[in-house]
């Protein structure tokens, strides 16, 4: 009887079923792809673009961060690392400094402008009852020429300097003395020809941006308003219009603060001539241009300051986006 048991209960151990293997997952190609292959064509348009973003702007920005670590003289490729000396060197130029207080007074200049001028070319354009596509078309174009040409125009025949400029022709109309725009310095005249070149170019843009707020208020806002007291023009635009486009604001804002960081076109063809470029006026893509690809070209040196450069940008950018609430609900 027990001999039975045992062996009952032998058998019954050795037929017992196995759990069976868990089954394979989709491979790596089928999760991209997706159910029936219907990510196929996404892929098909996106991936040309993702391959030549990694290639032409990631990798060229890890490369650099990697060089900023050694002494690259003349070389892509360095084998002597310094760690933090180039970094510690960047941060102990004056020169670097200087370009630092050269972006912040062109921040002074061209961010209240280009506010100022964008949302009144929006308001105007969107106030129009006729020809309001027309208006916005002439007043965008601008943004689509190169800052090249742009700038080789003010440069070559609005400022040029000499009696055939046309600024100069205007002076002269009213009796007043031919001025060298470029080159004087006391007072500072080459400012405002940087700055206007920048106005016309990205003033429309940004029009577009404010004229999309502008037409997302609901009329019923102002209807409102009307039926308050409200009065028609500062009082309305004052405590309706502006606060409505808030959101928009600090978009542009910060849109404007980044461009200024990145000036470079503008600066190097208006003031550089056959001997080089002047002392002043010197932004930080310029020295970096000069510190990197110059006489000495060194890779290592300028590779840091674009590393500071950039930590600059992303934290401006982050502080002004706290500071002005940039995400948080609105009430």
């Amino acid at each position: 009887m027990s001999v039975r048991t045992t062996e009952g209960a032998g058998t019954g151990a050795e037929t017992s079923p196995q759990p069976a293997p868990p089954a394979p997952g989709p491979s790596f190609g089928a999760r991209l792809l997706g159910p029936q292959r219907r990510n196929l064509w996404f892929w098909v348009f996106v991936g040309p673009f993702a391959i030549g973003l990694g290639l032409f702007t990631y990798v060229p920005l890890a490369w650099s961060v990697y060089l900023s670590f050694f002494d690259a003289h003349n070389t892509v490729t360095p084998t002597d690392f310094v760690g933090l000396d180039n970094y510690t060197s960047m941060l102990g130029d004056d020169a670097f400094l200087g370009s630092l207080g050269t972006f912040l007074l062109f921040t002074v200049f061209i961010v209240p402008a280009t506010f100022a001028l964008s949302l009144g070319l929006a308001l105007m354009v969107n106030r129009l009852r006729f020809a309001q596509a027309f208006f916005r078309s002439v007043f965008f174009l601008p943004t689509a020429c190169s800052y090249v040409v742009a700038s080789l125009i003010w440069k070559l025949s609005i400022f040029n300097g000499v009696r055939f400029g046309l600024a100069n022709t205007v002076l002269g109309w009213f009796g007043g003395d031919q001025t060298a725009w470029l080159s004087t310095t006391h007072p500072p005249w080459y400012w405002l020809v940087i700055v206007t070149v920048r106005l016309w170019l990205q003033a429309g843009f940004y029009m577009i941006l404010f004229l999309a707020g502008l037409q997302r208020i609901s009329p019923q806002l102002y209807e409102a308003a009307a039926v308050d007291g409200a009065r028609p023009g500062w009082q309305v635009f004052r405590h309706l219009t502006f606060p409505q486009l808030r959101a928009t604001s600090v978009a542009v804002v910060l849109l404007l603060v980044i461009n200024a960081f990145q000036a470079f076109d503008e600066f190097y063809n208006l003031l550089s001539d056959a001997r080089g470029y002047p002392p002043y006026a010197r932004p930080p893509l310029v020295y970096l241009y000069y510190t990197a690809l110059g006489r000495e070209q060194n890779l290592g040196l300028g590779s840091a300051g674009a590393v500071i450069l950039a930590l600059i940008i992303a934290v401006a950018t982050v502080v002004q986006a706290r500071w002005f609430g940039l995400g948080r609900k609105e009430d």
